[in-house]
């Protein structure tokens, strides 16, 4: 037994020592670095809780970022999951070229997101993009998307539906492990269609909604590449999101220990929404058969 043990860690050691070295050891240093001021050239000095305190209480950047991040996370992941499911509901129905239309559904959430972020800066552009000359069409005159500070926000929630296709496939497999006989139950009882997605459907693929939630959470709140290729926070900060602002403070400013504590702050963020979530899931989510 010890020597199949042996056997079996020798095989996975090479992933236990990357895991160690770019995972674990840096995770760990970060802590520590949230307490020093550090700026790559000189050793770190420790300063115990100033990053902390400056954090809440001199720096309102740090606030407006994390509002942004919150709001963009909770606009998006519900439109995500509302648009996803709607979307892998319609592709569920048996029509001709049904696998063409689930590619090109699910073809944009594999495309690189600094491609994207290229993409739609040439689209949303308010004087040559596609998007204000086809409004243009119909006599509506487009907004600056991404120069004007009321509109710059939504428009990358409006981005994020761009790679819903990931979270549809997935929505896809679950419709597919639906029970008939429910259905055909609900039928008998004389449901209509809206009864049957909501008696039905929707509680029994409840738990894969609650899935696509909580990653779609960590991820939102860890939304940085379309904003910094395509606006760097601006126009006036509008945009700064969370991540960015780390990113920003981290290698704009090589405030090294400064950028650790924006990050622990961030973890015990997303740590305490996913317990929550966690938490209130018993109320909606459906794991009996």
């Amino acid at each position: 037994m010890k020597r199949r043990k042996l056997n079996g860690l020798l095989f996975i050691s090479p992933w236990l020592l990357g895991f160690s070295v770019f995972t674990l050891y840096p995770f760990l240093s970060s802590i520590y670095l949230s307490f020093t001021s550090y700026d790559i050239v000189q050793p770190p000095r420790w300063v115990g809780l100033a990053n902390y305190k400056a954090l809440f209480t001199e720096d309102p950047l740090f606030w407006k970022s994390l509002f942004i991040s919150i709001r963009y996370a909770a606009v998006s992941v519900p439109l995500g999951v509302l648009v996803g499911v709607s979307l892998a509901l319609l592709l569920t129905a048996k029509v001709r070229g049904q696998t063409i239309y689930r590619t090109i559904f699910f073809l944009p959430s594999i495309v690189p997101m600094v491609a994207n972020a290229v993409l739609f800066n040439w689209l949303l552009n308010p004087e040559i993009g596609l998007v204000n000359q086809l409004l243009g069409l119909f006599h509506v005159k487009g907004p600056a998307w991404l120069q004007d500070t009321a509109w710059a926000p939504w428009t990358f929630v409006f981005m994020s539906m761009w790679g819903v296709g990931n979270s549809m496939v997935i929505y896809l497999a679950a419709l597919k492990d639906v029970p008939t006989y429910l259905y055909e139950a609900a039928v008998l009882d004389g449901a209509n269609p809206w009864n049957r997605l909501k008696a039905v459907t929707l509680p029994t693929i409840s738990p894969v909604i609650f899935f696509n939630v909580v990653m779609g959470v960590i991820a939102a709140f860890q939304y940085f590449t379309e904003a910094y290729v395509m606006t760097k926070g601006g126009p006036e900060g509008s945009t700064t999101f969370y991540a960015l602002y780390l990113f920003q403070r981290a290698w704009d400013y090589l405030d090294m220990g400064y950028a650790s504590a924006m990050a622990w702050v961030l973890f015990v963020v997303i740590v305490g929404i996913t317990a929550l979530l966690f938490k209130a899931q018993s109320k909606w989510v459906n794991y009996g058969a």
